[in-house]
């Protein structure tokens, strides 16, 4: 356990929230308090006065967001934009006010121009506009770093920015109104399978490139930074594997058992073209790399859902029953 005794985990209760937490707790943490909507509103300035004088964290790991694939993003552009900024900049404000320790400020690879170089380095940021499916959630986001740079210089304020790629995992959100691509893929090829349909439809053609990592590395590099990083230079959290759409949807397709066709409907936007990242900082700066092998991930993702799903259908028969 490090230096800290009391910490808050905002986003604590979410896909990767829980994660960290239980990471946390295996580090030793036991005074770990994890804020909810219904208690405290992260958008409203009082409401994040009061958290900070309720529980006078020494560490502030900030998780929460308003995220979404691309579809929720072109529907709720204004919204994303909004939310995120306001909830980052004022808990950031507000924890130097209250003189917290640290704060880790999670921030995402949309932030990341369109056409950055491959592996995209963190030097690379600040080189053109991100994709425009998810620019103003990326750029939201992009501001904690700002001013996590500008609070270190004026305030010594203690604060770090990681952006992880893409993630993945058990507990993963499989709504398929927001979900990302492997949820939103499993779920497909699971339902598709379970109907006995001819083809699933997908978004795109598939030539994007995508680079993903599993929610308990995440995790645990979260938890590292927090103990051993103590700059404001972003760092990437990646797995420092690169795999097409195409090829992920055909590998999703076999784990899972479907035997159907692949439809890709063209007239939907790709995305950014590729992502994969240069994961050297998180290395040299606090020792992290990530330990899960892409498709063994898969496979626990895939039996969390095919297990989860039919969870819920037993409980939808007892209850029409």
């Amino acid at each position: 356990m490090g230096e800290f005794k009391r910490v808050v985990v905002t986003g604590g209760a979410g896909f990767l929230g829980k994660n960290v937490v239980e990471h946390l707790r295996q580090q030793g943490y036991d005074q770990i308090f994890v804020p909810r909507s219904c208690d405290y509103d992260l958008t409203e300035q009082s409401s994040v006065r009061a958290l900070l004088k309720d529980v006078q964290p020494d560490l502030v790991i900030h998780l929460a967001a308003v995220v979404g694939g691309i579809g929720a993003n072109a529907a709720n552009p204004g919204k994303y934009f909004y939310d995120n900024l306001i909830m980052g900049v004022m808990l950031m404000e507000e924890s130097r006010r209250a003189n917290v320790q640290k704060l880790v400020a999670v921030g995402t690879i949309c932030s990341y121009p369109k056409f950055t170089p491959v592996p995209f380095c963190e030097d690379d940021l600040w080189n053109g506009y991100p994709e425009e499916t998810n620019a103003p959630y990326g750029l939201a986001k992009k501001m904690l770093l700002v001013q996590s740079q500008a609070y270190r210089e004026q305030y010594g304020f203690n604060s770090i920015y990681l952006m992880p790629v893409n993630l993945y995992g058990p507990g993963d959100n499989f709504d398929h109104r927001s979900s990302h691509v492997i949820p939103a893929l499993i779920r497909k090829c699971v339902e598709a399978k379970s109907s006995g349909a001819a083809s699933v439809e997908l978004w795109g053609d598939g030539t994007p490139t995508r680079e993903f990592l599993y929610v308990d590395d995440a995790a645990r590099g979260i938890v590292a930074a927090a103990e051993k990083y103590n700059q404001s230079e972003p760092v990437n959290l990646g797995s420092r594997d690169e795999i097409g759409i195409k090829e992920l949807a055909i590998m999703i397709k076999e784990l899972v058992g479907y035997s159907g066709e692949i439809i890709w409907d063209t007239t939907k936007p790709n995305g950014q073209p590729r992502r994969k990242l240069d994961t050297r900082r998180a290395f040299e700066k606090f020792g992290f790399r990530s330990e899960i092998a892409f498709k063994d991930g898969l496979k626990r993702t895939i039996a969390w859902y095919e297990t989860h799903a039919q969870q819920q259908n037993n409980d939808i028969n007892l209850v029409a029953r």
